[in-house]
């Protein structure tokens, strides 16, 4: 990224981000489209299997739609419910008085939008989504609703530049066949030159690894995206080379936290406080000079009792504060994307290391 470009991308997100005093980067802004889209598809599939298939709907019709606002731990939003002349329609998925979505509930819908699902995939997450049994045409019609709108946003074209693209891995195990296997998924979270932000793309990998990153993001660039001007990524070996064999153009940042996190787990527990209070100088430094200069203050204190740890912040020290370049406000939103959260960038990096750490 040429000087230029990161001047008029800092005025941007000043304009529209920070001096609005809007979060354009929460769940809400990012995640909630994904949950309001298949909710609302399912429950409509929902209506008219009612509408054409149960005795006791006979001459009855749709009449419009309500609104009810769902709840979960980490978003909000409202989705547009169908309502039938008779008020007898009792929806499956969510419930007439329901309110609050269980975190398991949003991870299932987010796993259908993950890359290179098969029908019969497909089906068996829907039906995993019905805390009761439904039956196969019911499943059917829901499948038939929703796939075709999940697998048009998967192969939407994207814009040709981001100016900040997080790249985040979650590992988590799913039963198959009776035999339980560990999945991958990847998510990418992107920020338009407007100052919105959008998911790019969620991919299915049964490993994590630097080819199937190339073929996530050789995808990217097929539907689109031709530069990125920051990547934060995991401190995934190999990564850094995966992008910038497809974007050379990119200011490639691997996440700061994480740098942290694997620090503190060769700390022994009472030194922890002391050392992640001297871990904070560093990155909270404002200027580069000052970052070096803190550094070998921790060398000095601690170096002797953790070379290793040391060791790993010199090796990594010119990726890790790219950082610094930027104004303080631009470098709270390219620490990395918050793990206890989907999707929730770190809004004040100081505040929640001592609720993550």
């Amino acid at each position: 990224m040429t000087k230029k470009e990161r001047l008029e991308f800092e005025k941007m997100l000043l304009n529209k981000f920070i001096m609005s005093g809007k979060n354009l980067f929460s769940a809400e802004a990012a995640f909630a489209p994904l949950l309001k889209k298949v909710i609302e598809h399912a429950l409509s599939a929902e209506m008219d299997f009612y509408l054409n298939s149960d005795e006791r709907a006979k001459g009855n019709k749709r009449n419009g739609k309500g609104q009810k606002r769902l709840k979960s731990s980490f978003c909000s939003f409202e989705i547009d419910t169908p309502e039938d002349r008779q008020s007898s329609f009792v929806p499956k998925l969510v419930k007439k008085r329901q309110i609050i979505l269980a975190d398991p509930f949003c991870e299932k819908i987010m796993g259908l939008y993950g890359l290179g699902m098969s029908y019969r995939d497909s089906s068996s997450h829907i039906k995993a989504l019905y805390d009761t049994g439904i039956s196969q045409n019911l499943l059917t019609r829901i499948v038939d609703q929703v796939m075709p709108r999940v697998k048009a946003w998967q192969h939407r074209p994207l814009e040709s530049l981001y100016c900040i693209v997080w790249l985040e891995v979650m590992h988590y195990k799913i039963k198959v066949g009776g035999k339980i296997t560990h999945n991958t998924r990847y998510k990418i979270l992107g920020v338009t030159k407007e100052g919105t932000s959008e998911v790019l793309g969620i991919y299915i990998g049964e490993r994590e690894g630097v080819r199937f990153w190339e073929q996530v993001l050789t995808d990217l660039k097929n539907r689109g995206l031709k530069n990125i001007l920051i990547a934060c990524t995991d401190d995934l070996e190999g990564l850094t080379e995966a992008i910038l064999s497809v974007y050379p153009k990119a200011h490639v940042k691997p996440g700061l936290i994480h740098q942290i996190r694997n620090s503190l787990k060769c700390i022994a527990s009472e030194d922890h406080e002391a050392f992640r209070s001297d871990l904070k100088k560093i990155y909270k430094a404002v200027n580069q000079e000052e970052a070096e200069d803190q550094v070998l203050n921790l060398e000095k204190k601690w170096g002797t009792k953790y070379p290793e740890v040391l060791e790993s912040w010199q090796l990594n020290w010119e990726q890790l504060f790219q950082h610094i370049e930027y104004t303080p406000p631009i470098r709270k939103l390219i620490y990395t994307i918050n793990e206890t959260e989907d999707f929730v960038i770190l809004p004040v990096l100081g505040q929640n290391i001592s609720l993550t750490l």
